[in-house]
């Protein structure tokens, strides 16, 4: 790898592929783009001209995005960005947006959150109490979240699902205020899908907000977004970080990192449900891995094949491709359970287990954000509608994090009562132990109470 970096800004001269790749191969690692300059066409032009010559020559060329700061980031441009009167969804707007949506994609959501509901039921606590001789109580209270507020991306991506997956189960949980905040399209509008998704889930409110602003307005509240108690949601790297300052002020879900699948296949595996299941991961992001885990050499050799062959005709060709090439791996093993043991090791967000009997090899499995049983079972069917939650631990941390779910949105309060014969009876041992520790006034406390 080069340490030294060749950095060469992008003209009108040089600002296409031919001319880029001569200067690639003389060298440049670094393509200089001036976004202070130029039209966004002329930058696009750059930006793809840099992406063909990535693939014309097989060689790494980074982007540089050069900006004079708050020049670009905070100015106020002739009709840039959108006035809007009102940052609030007005019921009106939700309704008249939902129903644009897909009448088919509807239903499909419908059912989705029927499946959803059926899982996450299932995630509910109680509380209890315990009683003991002399009048002594022990309890603790399962309590929902005041309010949750859920990160929905705007923009060129809109995610319903995630509309879904955030909402319900903190609606089963209890939570009375679900304040959802996303980007507006450059209309203005809400996107058909969300609004229709928001209703189904049941979003209690919706702003036309987005980036970490958004998520500063959910933290800290405004005059017009009132503050919530926790924030969930997907979101680009600015997002992310946002969440993570806020941390503390509020509760969050996790600092997702890229996505990630991991494959376990035996010899009867069909080749191509392998690759495409692999490739619906490293579609994502350049950074998505996707790792095939096997006993079978020759099963290794034909998804090969298949991921050449279906990645050919993907419209995220070249996301894909970058994603296979630095974070792609496969691995075989002499047997299953070895396979298993790699997987334990990595923790990945999503464990297929493509083998014929996988409930027996599932009992192996300790590690994984959730995991996908038999060769029928992609890791789609998880994402939109069997039910399980798609927000996962990423990045091994499901070693010690779960998957989003009811218990994301409670929170336990434990409650203690003694009877006058109960501090009568063990006021001594409390006393014992706070004079141990040198708290004299925690045992006063007690020593008040006794009747010597």
């Amino acid at each position: 790898m080069k340490k030294t970096k060749i950095i060469c800004s992008i003209g009108p001269k040089s600002n296409t592929p031919d001319v880029m790749e001569q200067m690639v191969l003389a060298g440049m690692n670094v393509a200089r783009i001036n976004f202070s300059h130029a039209t966004l066409e002329e930058r696009q032009q750059a930006l793809d001209s840099v992406h063909e010559v990535r693939k014309r020559t097989g060689l790494s060329v980074a982007i540089l995005w050069d900006t004079k700061g708050p020049e670009f980031r905070c100015g106020v441009m002739e009709n840039d960005g959108i006035d809007l009167e009102d940052y609030r969804v007005r019921e009106e707007e939700i309704n008249e947006a939902a129903a644009q949506a897909d009448p088919k994609f509807v239903e499909s959501m419908r059912q989705a959150k029927a499946n959803i509901e059926y899982f996450h039921n299932a995630q509910k606590q109680h509380g209890y109490l315990l009683e003991k001789a002399k009048g002594i109580y022990l309890g603790q209270r399962v309590l929902p979240l005041d309010s949750v507020g859920i990160y929905v991306p705007g923009g060129r991506a809109q995610y319903p699902s995630s509309v879904l997956m955030n909402a319900i189960p903190a609606r089963i949980a209890g939570v009375k205020r679900i304040v959802m905040i996303t980007p507006p399209s450059k209309m203005g509008t809400l996107h058909p899908n969300i609004a229709a998704a928001a209703k189904l889930a049941g979003v209690t409110e919706i702003y036309k907000v987005g980036g970490a602003q958004g998520i500063a307005a959910l933290a800290y509240g405004t005059e017009t977004i009132a503050k919530v108690d926790k924030i969930v949601g997907p979101g680009n790297i600015f997002v992310a970080a946002a969440k993570k300052l806020v941390y503390g002020k509020v509760d969050i879900d996790m600092i997702a990192g890229p996505s990630e699948i991991l494959v376990i296949a035996d010899a009867d595996a069909n080749p191509a449900y392998v690759a495409a299941d692999l490739l619906s991961q490293a579609e994502h992001d350049p950074m998505a891995s996707a790792i095939l885990v096997t006993t079978s050499s020759k099963l290794l050799e034909n998804v090969n094949k298949e991921l050449a062959k279906q990645t050919a005709v993907l419209p995220k060709r070249e996301i894909v491709e970058q994603s296979l090439k630095n974070y792609g791996t496969a691995i075989c093993c002499a047997s299953l359970s070895a396979c298993v043991e790699i997987a334990n090791a990595i923790a990945p967000e999503h464990l297929e287990l493509m083998v014929k009997q996988p409930m027996q090899l599932l009992h192996e499995v300790r590690h994984a954000g959730s995991v996908f049983l038999g060769y029928y079972t992609c890791e789609s069917v998880g994402d939109y509608y069997g039910g399980t939650n798609h927000v996962l631990p990423t990045s091994g941390t499901a070693r010690f994090s779960s998957a989003l779910g009811v218990d994301s949105f409670i929170k336990k309060s434990s409650y203690l009562q003694y009877s006058e014969e109960a501090i009568q009876a063990y006021g001594d041992n409390i006393i014992c132990m706070a004079q141990q520790e040198d708290l004299d006034a925690h045992a006063n406390a007690v020593k008040v109470r006794l009747k010597k």
